[in-house]
């Protein structure tokens, strides 16, 4: 009988991420796992299929990543750019490629990467402080945004895996 493979949380604290981020690095590696086990083999024709009308695989895809990159760009109180905007703008959307689902993981791990960077670097002694949201500056700090990252992370990545699961059993 084989040990059942432990989630990241229970591996223990992930190097150079300070203690109070952990947390949201074990939500975001925990995702970055689910996604490649249950999507190496999912069928690019399948990616944009929308059953009883919810959003589609490749849509969670692009959202997970996009989000990810705006929320950490918050954090670091940088307003976003256009490049951001144009991916918020095209989420939801098929694009051209041979491999669009591998496209789309990949886009997710290096955001995945951009954050552990960004949360190593993070200081906590920062993580109170006030972070505006978007064009109407709404109020967060440094830690809610990270929190809601990861939190949001978890909750897309549950959606995209029911989908998937619906679409490949047709």
């Amino acid at each position: 009988m084989s040990t059942p493979k432990l989630e990241v949380w229970q591996r223990g604290p992930i190097d150079g991420i300070p203690l109070l981020l952990q947390p949201v690095a074990h939500a975001l590696l925990q995702a970055r796992e689910e996604l490649s086990e249950a999507l190496t083999h999912f069928p690019a024709d399948q990616l944009w299929q929308k059953p009883a009308g919810v959003a589609s695989v490749g849509f969670h895809l692009q959202h997970l990543t996009g989000v990810l990159d705006r929320l950490f760009t918050y954090a670091r109180a940088e307003p976003l750019s256009q490049p951001q905007r144009d991916w918020l703008a095209a989420e939801g959307k098929p694009f051209e490629s041979e491999t669009p689902v591998q496209d789309l993981l990949n886009r997710f791990h290096e955001q995945v990467d951009k954050a552990l960077d960004q949360l190593k670097a993070t200081d906590e002694q920062t993580l109170t402080d006030f972070r505006g949201i978007g064009r109407a500056q709404l109020p967060s700090t440094v830690l809610g945004l990270l929190f809601h990252a990861a939190e949001h992370t978890q909750r897309h990545l549950g959606q995209l895996l029911v989908t998937a699961r619906v679409v490949e059993a047709g």
